[in-house]
């Protein structure tokens, strides 16, 4: 017979030597979470992201997507990088900032593999044992299910908030069909701070623990394929791939632990590279140096836009209009349209300079050209 507290144990015991930094196990009945996921599909936030509505309930339905399920192992990955230089690379707007997550290898089939080792494990003691993995790979309500495994609580901007160690961290669930004995959901710590909701750029976070993924620049420069909407673009400054915003100004954040994976370390100096960089890239360029990256997801096209649309808003410079215009004949037309637009937006910068400052810098390229003729040759 099996003692089925020993096995819990033993599992959670496995997830940490397979690199989970936690292991929660909860039953999976998410029947409460229903009717708020209804709400917020009726009221259209999740923009063109059709997959969300297309499997209807099965999302708040987990036994649906493994019959018999009675369980949900939930793990967690740390993932933020050794110096992950947030503000610094948030104020030079000539540079690209790429959420921390992306910086490194896709995270999906590494956790992946990693919950199969877990349910190969588990099966060693349960030769009857049925289990399925995911990661971000079906139709399953991840965050209601680790809050309830008691990996964290959801937090005002949606994501999951560890007491211990903060936001920064990946998500994987184990269905399996066996009755091992349950975690707890923590207590929700967030209290009366708003700090997420203020500090989103283009205020996505509608009302606490509800976001309006039209409006989140994860969504507008990841998960949208078509043109970003006019009105947001100047609202996203020089993040090219999704954002950290509300997970920087989280207290909690405070207790953000390092991950340990070499994989999820910076690659291609994407930690800190200029837009003008990234923009030369070609379509070989950019497919090469993105295997094996999330970022290679959103394809060539819609990272052009991501990055013309970053050039528009960064300072005027007038290698960046050069770059633009050079773009523009060999660009798909969807790219064309927000390379036009950045092109204005660096024309009306330039025309705000001050009068003074374009003189000084003529007056100073004279300048310059006049003591360069009366140089020696040799000089």
């Amino acid at each position: 017979m099996i003692n089925y507290q020993q096995l819990a144990e033993k599992i959670k015991l496995w997830g940490k030597e397979l690199g989970f930094a936690q292991v929660g196990i909860t039953d999976v009945d998410l029947s409460k979470h229903e009717q708020g996921f209804t709400d917020w599909l009726a009221k259209n936030y999740h923009g063109k992201m059709e997959y969300m509505a297309s499997h209807g309930l099965m999302r708040a339905r987990p036994a649906e997507l493994l019959p018999g399920s009675l369980r949900c192992i939930s793990v967690r990955l740390n993932y933020l990088p050794t110096n992950a230089k947030f503000a610094k690379l948030l104020k030079k707007t000539d540079h690209a900032y790429v959420s921390r997550y992306a910086l490194g290898r896709d995270y999906h089939k590494l956790m992946r593999n990693r919950l199969k080792q877990l349910g190969e494990r588990i099966k060693s003691h349960c030769s009857d044992l049925n289990y399925r993995p995911f990661v971000d790979s079906a139709p399953i309500l991840e965050r209601p299910l680790a809050e309830k495994a008691g990996l964290g609580w959801t937090g005002k901007h949606t994501l999951l908030i560890n007491k211990q160690a903060g936001s920064w961290f990946f998500l994987g669930e184990l269905l399996v069909d066996i009755p091992l004995p349950i975690d707890h959901a923590p207590v929700n710590d967030c209290g009366s701070c708003v700090a997420c909701l203020k500090i989103c750029p283009t205020n996505a976070i509608v009302e606490p623990y509800v976001v309006d993924a039209r409006r989140c620049i994860s969504y507008l420069t990841i998960e949208l394929k078509n043109a970003i909407p006019e009105e947001m673009r100047p609202l996203l400054g020089n993040r090219i791939y999704g954002c950290d915003d509300c997970q920087l100004i989280c207290p909690w954040n405070k207790f953000g632990q390092l991950g340990c994976e070499d994989d999820f370390q910076p690659r291609h100096e994407l930690d800190e590279i200029t837009l003008l960089n990234l923009f030369a890239w070609s379509e070989t360029e950019f497919l090469h140096k993105m295997q094996g990256s999330p970022i290679r997801r959103i394809g060539f096209e819609c990272w052009q836009r991501n990055i013309a649309v970053a050039l528009g808003n960064a300072p005027f410079d007038e290698n960046i209009s050069k770059a633009l215009n050079e773009k523009l004949t060999a660009s798909t037309a969807m790219v064309v349209e927000h390379i036009n637009w950045a092109l204005a937006q660096q024309a009306q910068k330039q025309q705000a300079l001050p009068i003074n400052k374009v003189a000084n810098e003529r007056l100073t390229a004279r300048l310059i050209r006049s003591v360069e003729k009366g140089l020696p040759r040799d000089a």
